[in-house]
């Protein structure tokens, strides 16, 4: 038994988090079940958040100081999650402070009155203190909704896209110009996602799309005017959240002149459904976790375990990013539009105090140590459904494991330089860096 190789264990539990765990475990009758195997194909892009327009009114409410330490414990490079793949909407999401898009002008096809002033207020600010910690940042950005003059009926929520040539080629000009208009702030777009949720109708800004007419604006629209501008942005349909593998991954692939202009799949909540078929019929696809699924506002620590499932299930079948919601809410975490959800981080504004909840903890204890570039690790063993493993370019091995029991339960983990014994807290999260 080598407990030399063993350079690093963190472990986190309801009531003590991210403490250094001891190197060293007294027990040798157990038997190897958790054995680290074979490389995977699946190289790692990174971990990330959304930045949305409540979560910077949150951060504004505090002093410079402890705004400053958040950003730094979301994105340093050194410390904290070291987030480096991040999401942008285009427009209003159901987390801005209201409804807008970037141009409401009735009929303005040639975009004259297209404009990113609002977002130099309530995201921009937002994104470049995270760009000052991480200059390497990579961002994707979606739309919830068209401009309202785009759509039938003429709402920010509900309703669809007009199906006329003129209103297509004007919003596929809407997106060329928010990629350009960002590209001037210092912000580089790295991926455009057609649509969030295509599928759903909701309350707040949304827009449903078939898959068919996705494949049609990428094909006869947005994938030419990129080409022909040459726009150093790829192109990827929506977000997926519906689990029809036909409906939607299957239609958009077999559209030949749409996957030329494609670069992957995006998916979501109920899309996590598809995602392992998918990536069994199209391994070469990249596939990326779009969204985080996002609780009622509790920050329970049991939803923090369902998140560390969400992960093992998406990264399991084969995504390269994986991208939490909202970062940073105030108490409660409402929506502008009525509903509560859960964040990596709660500003508390009566009292000044930043807290941080159980999911950021499970963020940090993937993405502190995984590198972008690291190879995904095959896992065999009784534990492997509760793990998962990477190697980083330098050769180090991470491995992440969550206990879900009341109870601690030990286990032996092996790879081909040797073997060692933890014993893992109950309810605990656990990171270990072996030497590679």
């Amino acid at each position: 038994m080598d407990t030399n190789i063993l350079k690093r264990w963190v472990v986190s539990t309801p009531d003590n988090r991210w403490r250094k765990a001891p190197r060293q475990v007294d027990h040798t009758d157990i038997d190897v079940n958790l054995q680290v195997t074979s490389t995977c194909e699946q190289v790692w892009a990174g971990f990330g958040g959304c930045f949305n327009e409540l979560g910077w009114i949150a951060l504004l409410k505090l002093d410079e100081a402890s705004r400053r330490s958040v950003i730094q414990e979301l994105f340093s490079p050194t410390t904290g999650c070291r987030f480096n793949f991040c999401r942008i909407p285009i427009g209003a999401s159901d987390y801005a402070a209201e409804w807008y898009s970037l141009n409401e002008v009735d009929g303005d096809l040639e975009m004259k009155h297209f404009s990113i002033e609002r977002d130099k207020q309530y995201l921009i600010p937002y994104i470049k203190l995270a760009l000052a910690e991480r200059p390497d940042m990579r961002f994707f950005a979606s739309p919830w909704s068209p401009p309202t003059w785009m759509k039938f009926p003429q709402a920010y929520n509900y309703g669809t896209l007009i199906w006329e040539k003129e209103i297509l080629e004007a919003y596929a000009l809407y997106l060329l110009k928010f990629v350009r208009a960002y590209e001037k702030q210092g912000i580089h777009v790295n991926q455009i996602h057609v649509q969030n949720e295509p599928n759903s109708d909701q309350k707040f800004p949304s827009c449903k799309w078939t898959a068919g007419q996705i494949c049609e604006f990428i094909r006869e629209y947005l994938g030419p005017l990129f080409k022909r501008e040459r726009v150093d942005c790829e192109i990827w349909p929506a977000t997926i959240e519906y689990p029809d593998f036909d409906a939607w991954p299957n239609t958009i692939m077999q559209d030949v002149e749409t996957r030329a202009y494609i670069s992957g799949l995006g998916f979501q909540w109920a899309g996590k459904q598809v995602l392992a078929l998918t990536h069994e019929v199209w391994p070469e696809l990249p596939l990326l976790q779009t969204e985080n699924e996002c609780g009622d506002g509790q920050n329970s620590w049991k939803y923090a375990e369902y998140v560390f499932n969400l992960m093992r299930h998406y990264i399991g079948n084969g995504v390269i990013g994986y991208i939490y919601w909202n970062m940073v809410l105030e108490t409660g975490g409402a929506s502008t539009w009525g509903w509560r959800q859960n964040s990596m981080i709660t500003i508390d504004t009566q009292e000044k105090q930043v807290i941080y909840n159980p999911e950021f903890y499970v963020m940090k204890h993937f993405s502190h140590f995984v590198e972008p570039q690291a190879r995904r690790l095959e896992l065999r063993g009784l534990w492997s459904g509760k793990s998962l493993a990477f190697q980083n370019p330098g050769g180090q091995k991470i491995v992440v494991i969550h206990n879900p029991f009341d109870e601690a339960r030990s286990l032996a983990l092996k790879d081909e330089r040797g073997s060692f014994v933890i014993c893992l807290d109950g309810h605990s999260f656990n990171t270990l860096v072996i030497e590679g």
